[in-house]
């Protein structure tokens, strides 16, 4: 009779799962070690337990595909607690195979109630404590994870996990149960509202979210800006969804280019294409003279303490905007124009060739400019390498490179915590199986790379190939740039230069620091033609700030 661990490892194996982001302790190892045995599985082990659940959810963006993540119990599920909420909050499917102390041990000094802190989170929890449901668990994982989107922790005893599979019969997965409904339609009343606004808009902008690379609704979307004369935009989740449009305006919200905020200031109507209208997106002052339209297969009316939009057509994103476009041929004539005139070969050209950004700073000799840094990067780089970038208040500046597909962009910002950059490559390098011969390029800050800079061991030991560039500014750029604002002492904020390339080289990898961006394009060439994993240590002002931080100041941080 095979181990109840060995039938679980099975069980994962069948639902499709191919790779696993791992912390192994006595509550995951057997399991562990059982399913990295099973044909086609790769497993990677990682230094701290945040990295798996964060890598798994970065495996999830760049390939679409559910993966695995595994710690032990207690203090392996409380280290979780912080990349949870960004899985959860950014609706990403994952299964967490966590041990649980053992159900006939009380004296187990890692036992603690795991439910609640998951739970908390917005990640959903199966306490898993019946060994002849035990399969009925792990189907019932999967189903949550796949169709509602959201990371389900399966904590399964550690004492259960060893006793005697005794079922015949073979696992059924939960691909068995699911619905067969197929697209969500929408109303044809809300489609004609929503036709009859769009045709009269003048100055008309369609913007999409990760709905429509969920959908596979980008075409469609096009489309549709083409037939009514609007301009198209993008979420930060979704960025580069529209790279190679010459009336694309970047990123929307806390991200916005020059021309992309004054374009969005003029609009007359938003129609937003499976975003949620957040915040971050707008948060009603960017573009508070606008109709907003949304479509959406659950959209919400109050969204951040706000009214999310003023009309609603609940829709598959594809679907919804099919019937749009089919509904301006039918109200208005086959070809007839609408009355949009914001696309002008003027904006066009301004789109092209402005910068996202060009307030002037003063900057010191030594230090660099980030966006003159990011120019050069961007110039060197293959369009078809994968970028991944962590948070802070570097992470706008990367955000303007040009002609990168959305496929290729891997950020979860839901949560707004920093540090995640190094374990979402990790995730990337994962997905894309290259190897040494890894076309991944990894934008953090100083301060956030170091809060698992333990993962550099995990990336030589794995043999992935990453360019981690380190825009090193000599703090936390975000909240000494604030306090400089206030009038306040930053020096609590400011913590010095790390040689990241020493440390770099103390992994057994290699590193660079770089004070003159004339040096890159060689840096670049000689990384592309060997195979190790490389650290650029960045030298940058800590004078520039970014639009999105000076309109936070402008506005007084924390304010609506």
């Amino acid at each position: 009779m095979p181990k109840m661990y060995e039938a679980l490892a099975d069980a994962f194996h069948a639902e499709g799962v191919d790779t696993q982001f791992v912390l192994m302790g006595d509550g995951n190892m057997h399991w562990s070690t059982a399913f990295a045995a099973l044909p086609g599985v790769q497993t990677v082990h990682v230094r701290h337990e945040h990295a798996t659940v964060a890598a798994a959810t970065a495996y999830n963006v760049a390939t679409n595909k559910l993966a695995v993540a595994s710690v032990t119990c207690g203090p392996g599920v409380t280290q979780l607690m912080t990349a949870l909420p960004a899985a959860a909050r950014a609706r990403l499917p994952m299964v967490v195979f966590a041990g649980e102390a053992p159900i006939n041990a009380k004296f187990y000094n890692q036992a603690i109630d795991q439910a609640p802190l998951v739970t908390a989170t917005g990640a959903h929890y199966i306490a898993a404590h019946s060994v002849p449901r035990m399969m009925d668990y792990v189907r019932e994982a999967f189903h949550i994870a796949k169709y509602e989107r959201r990371p389900v922790v399966l904590g399964i005893p550690y004492d259960l996990q060893k006793v005697e599979y005794m079922a015949n019969e073979p696992y059924a997965t939960s691909a068995m149960y699911r619905p067969k409904v197929g697209r969500m339609h929408p109303d044809p009343e809300v489609v004609a509202e929503a036709v009859e606004r769009l045709a009269a808009a003048k100055r008309p902008i369609i913007l999409g979210g990760r709905g429509v690379l969920w959908s596979g609704a980008r075409d469609a979307v096009i489309r549709l800006a083409d037939r009514c004369g609007a301009l198209l935009s993008n979420t930060l989740p979704a960025r580069g969804l529209f790279h190679d449009q010459p009336f694309g305006l970047g990123v929307t919200g806390s991200y916005f280019s020059s021309v992309g905020r004054e374009m969005y200031h003029s609009a007359d109507l938003v129609l937003a294409v499976g975003a949620s209208l957040s915040y971050y997106v707008g948060g009603g002052h960017d573009f508070a003279k606008a109709y907003k339209i949304q479509v959406d297969d659950a959209p919400r009316g109050l969204r951040d303490g706000q009214k999310a939009a003023d009309l609603y057509v609940r829709s598959d994103a594809r679907v919804g905007v099919e019937a749009i476009l089919a509904g301006l041929d039918r109200t208005l004539g086959a070809g007839k124009p609408t009355a949009a005139a914001i696309r002008t070969k003027e904006l066009a050209h301004r789109i092209a060739t402005e910068p996202a950004d060009a307030e002037p700073f003063d900057i010191a000799p030594g230090v660099l400019d980030p966006r003159k840094v990011i120019e050069a990067i961007d110039a060197v780089v293959p369009k078809d390498w994968d970028i991944v970038v962590g948070g802070g208040h570097q992470a706008y500046f990367n955000t303007q490179m040009r002609g990168r597909p959305a496929e290729r962009y891997t950020t979860v910002r839901e949560f707004g915590a920093v540090g995640n950059g190094l374990c979402y490559a990790l995730g990337v390098a994962a997905a894309r199986r290259q190897g040494r011969d890894g076309k991944i390029v990894l934008f953090e800050g100083d301060g956030g790379f170091l809060f698992h800079v333990q993962e550099l061991e995990t990336l030589k030991r794995q043999g992935f190939r990453i360019l981690m560039c380190l825009m090193n500014d000599g703090g936390y750029g975000s909240e000494f740039h604030k306090l400089r604002a206030d009038g306040l002492d930053d020096s609590l904020a400011v913590f010095g230069r790390p040689a990241f390339e020493n440390i770099a080289r103390g992994f057994g990898l290699r590193g660079h620091e770089i004070r003159d961006v004339s040096v890159i394009p060689k840096l670049f060439a000689d990384f592309a033609a060997q195979g190790e994993s490389e650290i650029w240590n960045i030298q940058i002002t800590d004078q520039v700030t970014a639009p999105i931080m000076r309109q936070t100041m402008k506005r007084g941080h924390g304010k609506m």
